[in-house]
């Protein structure tokens, strides 16, 4: 069973920074393409970032692309979201996910295990 746990979460001003982590234990860490995703109140989730396996290939969304940054280190079992120059559009609950197969999955079905998510709050 593979256990996903984020943290980094919190509210921070428009033009700020955040960091968030995403510690995975369980199955081999190793195996698994990882992706970030958010979810604002009353909309559905989208996808913000994906990484393959090996962290040499990622995709972003549209809306986050030169602001955030999606990084691995295979070695701590953790996957991190780099947040700068965060916009009020940006609050949400951020969840990380993990893919039991693909290269580099975007969408949400590709994914087969979540965390539990942690909010991220932009206030203008």
């Amino acid at each position: 069973q593979v256990q996903l746990a984020e943290s980094g979460g919190g509210s921070v001003q428009a033009g700020g920074s955040l960091r968030l982590s995403c510690a995975v234990s369980g199955y081999t860490y190793i195996n698994y393409p990882m992706g970030w995703f958010r979810q604002a109140p009353g909309k559905e989730r989208d996808g913000v970032a994906t990484i393959s396996r090996d962290g040499y290939r990622t995709y972003y969304a549209e809306s986050v692309k030169g602001r955030f940054t999606i990084s691995r280190d295979n070695a701590k079992n953790t996957l991190y979201l780099q947040m700068n120059s965060l916009k009020p559009e940006d609050t949400a609950m951020y969840y990380c996910a993990a893919a039991r197969i693909g290269w580099l999955p975007t969408l949400e079905s590709d994914f087969n295990y979540w965390g539990q998510g942690t909010q991220v709050t932009v206030s203008s």
